[in-house]
């Protein structure tokens, strides 16, 4: 491994760890919302929450662009504060945010909408007020699909790719993640080989995702129903 290639992946990991840490409580409201609310709009919602799904991820990072860029309807409101994430590790990882967000909120909403609402209707019948039965009951039955929808974010937001170079480019040391390496490594002659060492880490990354988020997801289920 090189020096650029630890550096993108480092990089990566940072990316996607920001990108789920700043989400999950975003993630986590949005599917209690879709899951116990019926109000106007909101198949609006649920529509404008998995559109990242659907649309080219190109066209989410020119949205990022017009929207948090420099010149952005918000970005230069922010860059007033000193706060720009455009051509920024920072604006990588909200469009990794972005692109996983999906992801995470069908893991909690299919969670929360399993949970058995007489469970909190007992709690409730006890004295238990709205905030103490969320936390003492509905919160523990539903750790194991946020746990879930968390490394599945993670997972996708390490191999985000459209968004990223759209919105914050192609930057080595700032911007490049794995997947940008990857590509970087494929436009120069012989970088074949760079670019399969950095195949083979992304593949392990998520493999090594996918199956934490099943065993720990698992192990959360079954100390939930106290076996």
């Amino acid at each position: 491994m090189t020096a650029a290639e630890w550096t993108a992946i480092l990089l990566s990991l940072k990316v996607a760890f920001w990108a789920t840490l700043v989400t999950l409580p975003f993630g986590l409201a949005t599917a209690m919302l879709l899951a116990r609310c019926r109000f106007p709009g909101r198949i609006l919602l649920d529509g404008l929450v998995h559109m990242p799904l659907i649309l080219p991820p190109v066209v989410t990072g020119y949205a990022l662009l017009l929207l948090l860029g420099r010149r952005g309807a918000v970005g230069s409101w922010l860059d007033q504060f000193g706060i720009v994430f455009a051509f920024n590790w920072t604006g990588a990882a909200v469009a990794a945010g972005v692109m996983a967000f999906p992801l995470m909120v069908r893991a909690m909403r299919l969670s929360i909408e399993a949970v058995d609402p007489r469970l909190e209707g007992a709690a409730q019948s006890l004295g238990a007020g709205r905030i103490a039965t969320f936390a003492w009951v509905t919160l523990p039955l539903i750790a194991p699909g946020i746990l879930a929808g968390a490394i599945l974010a993670f997972a996708k937001a390490l191999g985000e790719f459209g968004a990223t170079i759209t919105f914050v480019s192609n930057i080595e040391g700032e911007t490049q993640t794995v997947p940008l390496a990857i590509y970087t490594a494929l436009q120069i002659p012989g970088g074949e080989a760079a670019a399969g060492r950095l195949v083979l880490v992304a593949v392990a990354f998520s493999l090594v995702a996918l199956f934490a988020a099943e065993l720990v997801s698992r192990r959360i289920a079954r100390w939930v129903a106290g076996r």
